[in-house]
């Protein structure tokens, strides 16, 4: 290397999804409004949908951008495929069409050893987190189907969803599941130049995991852990020296994904995840 060269990585180009329309359920929280946002940095329009208690959230969230008109809150409960018919019409009405989908709304419950599992949780983990990407997909694949440009859709696995885990039935089914959908609908969806993937993460810095009830599984011990305390408990798990990723590490996956860096991408289940899946198998 010459003393003119530079050490230097290249940034990534700007607008990279310009112009786009993207659907992002689940927008209120950690990794959705970092998706949505990392998405609206690149150039794209988002329809920000969920719950009628975040709308509060989307709207603080859609003041804080430098266009505001690049965010449209719509309420949305996945477990209603009525409210998702509402709000891709709503935010077809907007923008025209929808080009990218991130099927990220998902819960994390507390469970137990599946003889002690109770039915209301399974019911809830399975309802949220496998039919409401069901009730989404039935919502969205029409408009997709008509887009002559063609589609992305990353559906929102985890590490779970490549390792089982002890106490964690509702959720390993539900997120496994999506592999197989994954791979289904890209079967669907090529024909008509739609490409569906599954992001992987392991633990996400966000209240889904660093909340008492979940951190309690590291440190049984401690009434009220705090993040310091489970640190040494879920580097363990992983190759890299990283106790949990961030939600933007997930946004720039699915950013990669959705983008035409990937435009030859479909069917594949990507871990971001510190090398934990590999470490254990």
């Amino acid at each position: 290397m010459t003393s003119t060269e530079s050490t230097t990585t290249p940034s990534l180009p700007a607008g990279r999804v310009q112009d786009r329309i993207a659907l992002v359920t689940g927008a209120a929280g950690g990794i959705g409004s970092a998706t949505a946002q990392r998405l609206i940095e690149e150039g794209a329009r988002v329809i920000a949908a969920d719950l009628e208690r975040q709308q509060e959230a989307l709207e603080a969230l859609r003041a804080s951008l430098p266009d505001p008109s690049a965010l449209l809150p719509v309420v949305a409960d996945v477990t209603d495929r009525s409210s998702l018919d509402a709000a891709v019409a709503r935010g077809v009405e907007e923008f025209g069409r929808i080009d990218i989908v991130f099927a990220n709304a998902g819960v994390l419950l507390q469970e137990s050893p599946v003889e002690d599992l109770p039915d209301s949780t399974w019911r809830t983990v399975l309802d949220v987190n496998l039919t409401g990407v069901m009730n989404t997909a039935r919502a969205v694949f029409p408009v997709l189907k008509q887009n002559p440009n063609g589609s992305a859709v990353v559906l929102a696995s985890s590490t779970a969803g490549i390792r089982g885990g002890a106490n964690s039935s509702a959720y390993t089914a539900a997120k496994t599941a999506l592999v197989g959908l994954a791979e289904t609908w890209a079967h669907e969806l090529g024909p008509f130049g739609g490409r569906v993937n599954t992001t992987h993460p392991t633990a996400v810095g966000t209240e889904l995991v660093l909340n008492r009830d979940f951190m309690r599984r590291f440190r049984p011990d401690l009434e009220d852990p705090q993040p310091a305390d489970v640190v040494e408990g879920f580097s363990k798990g992983k190759l890299l020296d990283v106790p949990w990723i961030d939600p933007i590490d997930v946004a720039n996956a699915v950013l990669f994904l959705v983008s035409d860096e990937a435009r030859y991408i479909t069917g594949v289940h990507l871990p971001i995840d510190a090398g934990s899946t590999i470490k254990w198998g």
